[in-house]
């Protein structure tokens, strides 16, 4: 495995773990473990940035006039990059909304 494929691999590879830290930071604020939530969450982000700089590097490479081919697994890399952005967003949202309802 090289170039293309492994930066792929790479933005699967920290994107995922981004996912997976974003749904256990909800989990921890369901149970009120409100720090643990936030946590999970600022891991969550350092891993969704690792992604977002091996993706970085493959525009770069094509900025720079070398010729980035496209393949499904860059798609899948990008595709999953997007929803773990999405899916940490919404998670803060209903971090924040598990707060408040506590303090009702």
């Amino acid at each position: 495995m090289e170039g293309l494929e492994l930066i792929s691999f790479e933005i699967i590879s920290n994107v995922g773990m981004s996912k997976s830290l974003s749904i256990e930071a909800i989990r921890e604020a369901r149970k009120g473990n409100y720090e643990m939530a936030d946590e999970n969450l600022k891991r969550a982000n350092q891993y969704l940035t690792d992604g977002h700089h091996a993706h970085a590097s493959l525009i770069q490479q094509e900025a720079a006039g070398e010729k980035v081919d496209f393949s499904l697994i860059l798609m899948h890399a990008e595709d999953q990059m997007m929803s773990a952005e999405i899916i940490k967003s919404l998670v803060e949202e209903m971090i924040e909304m598990y707060k408040d309802l506590k303090k009702a």
